[in-house]
């Protein structure tokens, strides 16, 4: 059994103009392109998607921010509750907006939701967590995650996901 457990309830969900506020992250790695692993040539990332216990179709790490922690912390509380990973926020993507059928409340009758998505570099699977027995993780290529996710908006993150790795490594600002 883990030691994590995973924050319930919405006593202290944020909500700000009828939208419930979220936090999530775009994981990711490096994977050698070589047998070997020794090259530092040829890497290509990875995204980690994960299945919903609510229907087909994979995801992105996310769910409530809460009143007592950063957006970034919610982010990376996230990542460790549904993805079992820990890891670095490298950098804000963007709010993405989308309407939850299963998250409709007082305060956001509609389901309308606001999502604050990051860069999370992953420095660490974690073999037990939180959402383990409900959760499933696969790092997929880009293009295949593209295919994968359920959301359009989450494709959307991807794509911002992807121009920011690209103006990182292309303007030589790296980060590993």
């Amino acid at each position: 059994m883990s030691e994590l457990v995973a924050r319930t309830g919405r006593h202290q969900q944020r909500y700000e103009n009828g939208y419930r506020l979220v936090a999530g992250c775009v994981p990711f790695r490096y994977k050698s392109s070589d047998d070997c692993g020794n090259s530092n040539s040829g890497r290509n990332v990875e995204v980690l998607l994960i299945n919903s216990p609510s229907g087909p179709g994979l995801l992105f790490p996310k769910g409530g921010w809460e009143n007592d922690e950063t957006v970034e912390e919610a982010a990376t509380r996230e990542a460790i509750e549904e993805a079992g990973v820990r890891g670095d926020i490298m950098d804000f993507l963007g709010y993405y907006e989308f309407r939850s059928k299963t998250h409709q409340d007082e305060f956001s009758p509609e389901g309308l939701c606001k999502a604050a998505m990051f860069a999370l570099l992953v420095k660490e699977e974690l073999e037990l967590w939180p959402e383990q027995s409900t959760r499933n993780r696969s790092w997929l290529a880009v293009s295949e995650a593209l295919g994968s996710l359920r959301h359009a908006w989450m494709r959307d993150a991807l794509d911002c996901f992807c121009k920011w790795h690209e103006d990182k490594l292309v303007n030589g600002t790296g980060f590993i």
